[in-house]
């Protein structure tokens, strides 16, 4: 994104030397810079990789076109993900219905390419369920930057998806969703930052931009919240990032 333009080489050499094994970039593919400056990144740095979706803001703007330069990155093996995509009924950057069809749309081709699928969801919890019961996708994904119920998480897990936290978790007043964290099963868990949004506490209000570094801060977080050893919960959500996006653990070097 824009906020990374002046020193993107610094951040991500930053997360790096805090013990970030890897990074994955969503490109959003109705903007050729986005892709082009991602995919510019997944060859330059053998542990940053890529996803490419049209997010439901951008819905508008989606066409077949967008399914094919999805499709593309696919093939030449540019992308682990399809994403991200979903709905946002809180924003309504993009009319619902369009949303709707830029979304089951994106599910189907993630289920022809054999890719999970990242998925934003804001205020949209039975129409995700819907959307993809309808279409019958199977392959799973990850629900990113949760902020939803258990009751969704569960109905989420039992359809093959990871459940991603990002700073809000550490936000005083998400106690519901610290409880979600707790009862989350550690093998389907992952962590993110959504920068340059969503600053973890303690850097909430006294920085302007989120970093990925800042992960650890939330790792560490949950871990201490589940009562979770500060190696295991690495080590697990590490396997977990390689195994929803299909990466061998050996090529993660940093």
């Amino acid at each position: 994104m824009s906020a990374f333009d002046e020193d993107r080489v610094n951040v991500i050499q930053a997360a790096f030397q805090e013990g970030i094994k890897a990074i994955l970039c969503p490109a959003e593919v109705t903007e050729p810079e986005s892709i082009h400056i991602t995919t510019e990144l997944t060859e330059t740095y053998e542990n940053i990789y890529a996803s490419g979706g049209v997010h439901p803001h951008k819905a508008k703007e989606f066409t077949t076109e967008s399914l094919t330069k999805i499709e593309s990155l696919a093939e030449d093996k540019k992308i682990h993900a399809v994403g991200e995509i979903g709905l946002d009924f809180f924003y309504n950057f993009s009319p619902p219905d369009i949303q709707i069809l830029a979304f089951k749309q994106q599910l189907n081709l993630a289920q022809k390419l054999d890719l999970p699928v990242i998925i934003h969801s804001r205020e949209a919890s039975q129409s995700i369920i819907d959307c993809i019961e309808e279409e019958t996708y199977t392959r799973g994904g990850v629900l990113h930057c949760f902020t939803g119920d258990w009751d969704f998480a569960q109905k989420m897990l039992d359809k093959n998806f990871f459940i991603s936290f990002s700073g809000i978790v550490t936000f005083p007043k998400a106690f519901d969703l610290r409880d979600v964290a707790r009862k989350m099963p550690l093998d389907h868990l992952l962590i993110e930052t959504d920068s340059p949004f969503l600053a973890p506490v303690p850097f909430r209000g006294k920085i302007k931009r989120n970093e990925p570094k800042f992960v650890k801060d939330i790792a560490q977080f949950i871990a201490e919240i589940k009562n979770v050893s500060w190696s295991d919960f690495s080590d697990q959500t590490t396997l977990n990032f390689t195994s929803l996006f299909g990466i061998e653990i050996s090529n993660l070097r940093c």
